[in-house]
């Protein structure tokens, strides 16, 4: 059981760290001050910045179940130890 949790934890951070890396790859395409918008370019710096909340908050979640699994497993090995 607690090789189980030790490698579901190490899988749960190593796809979390993967997903965050993935959301730093996403660049806004930067615009001087002289430049005028189009209905384009908003339609693209918006479609980049739902892509890349939603990819940090997959990576949240990720991180999230990482932690509830270590405490977890952290707890079965307090009651093992008892």
């Amino acid at each position: 059981m607690i090789v189980l949790l030790d490698g579901l934890i190490g899988l749960c951070a190593l796809a979390s760290s993967y997903v965050w890396w993935l959301a730093s790859r996403q660049r806004l395409r930067r615009i001087s001050r002289l430049e005028e918008l189009d209905a384009a370019d908003m339609n693209r710096l918006v479609t980049v910045l739902n892509r890349t909340q939603i990819l940090n908050a997959r990576a949240a979640l990720l991180a999230s179940a990482t932690a509830g699994l270590a405490a977890l497993r952290i707890g079965i090995q307090a009651v093992r130890d008892v």
